[in-house]
């Protein structure tokens, strides 16, 4: 339940995810994203309210089209796939986790898209264990 959050403790939650997100509505217009300044995906500002199809990479645009739509139709609720992504001064190759997430309202209707991005490669290298506080 989050109905006794307020908008504040909303943002700081969203914010702290160590998650980079970009949400579209149910007309496929960009209404938000998290981590401005530190994405991997950078989004200008001027991304805000438009059709996603305006601000996404060519080479991937029908694929994501048709992502959404099965959402839409209710065919389909996550879309996972990862790359491969050169990171950091050395350029070093990261993988990247990145879902598609159906959002629906408490009835099941279709109410937008969230996309949820994490470079993993820090969880790939985990080796042993580390317990709290160690």
């Amino acid at each position: 339940m989050i109905d006794r959050m307020n908008e504040n403790v909303i943002k700081a939650i969203i914010e702290t995810m160590p998650v980079e997100i970009t949400v579209i509505d149910e007309n496929d217009e960009v209404i938000g994203w998290n981590k401005h300044e530190e994405r991997l995906f950078k989004r200008p500002m001027t991304s805000m309210g438009l059709n996603f199809r305006q601000c996404h990479p060519q080479e991937t645009l029908d694929r994501v089209e048709r992502i959404v739509n099965e959402m839409k139709s209710g065919k389909r609720e996550k879309a996972t796939f990862w790359i491969d992504l050169p990171l950091g001064p050395n350029k070093e190759l990261h993988k990247i986790l990145i879902e598609f997430f159906a959002l629906r309202d408490d009835s099941g209707k279709y109410i937008g898209c969230m996309e949820f991005t994490r470079d993993v490669q820090e969880i790939r290298d985990l080796q042993g264990q580390k317990r709290l506080l160690d």
